[in-house]
């Protein structure tokens, strides 16, 4: 990718601070799901955090930050807080996007996290 190019007015310097921010202020559930997926500790697979991911639509680029990204397994995890009940149709045109690029996306809650860890390991294992 070139660094010159806009994304949503943004620079893809820009985009790159705004995930350094997003990792600095991760919430407890991401916290506890990134300790997991981190180097590659029980998945086996790389996963990255706060990673950007471009697409292209109506001859615009634009991008998502994705809450964890695995390029081997094209798996995108997102981990939704309560902001997501307020923006449900967004979310599901953004994992239609995603689904395009041939991404699967698992979508978990953070109280879902916190409360049945054990279980959204599975959810992910099942979907690498």
């Amino acid at each position: 990718m070139e660094y010159t190019l806009r994304y949503n007015f943004m620079t893809w310097n820009e985009i790159k601070i705004l995930a350094r921010e997003l990792r600095k202020n991760q919430t407890p559930a991401e916290a506890d799901l990134w300790r997991v997926l981190r180097n590659r500790k029980r998945m086996k697979m790389k996963f990255l955090r706060q990673h950007p991911l471009s697409y292209e639509q109506h001859g615009r680029r634009s991008f998502f930050i994705a809450d964890f990204y695995c390029h081997e397994a094209s798996l995108v995890i997102e981990v939704d807080g309560k902001i997501h009940d307020l923006q449900r149709d967004y979310d599901e045109q953004r994992d239609l996007i995603l689904k395009a690029k041939n991404l699967k996306v698992v979508r978990v809650k953070n109280s879902e996290v916190e409360e049945n860890f054990n279980s959204v390991i599975e959810k992910i294992i099942a979907y690498l």
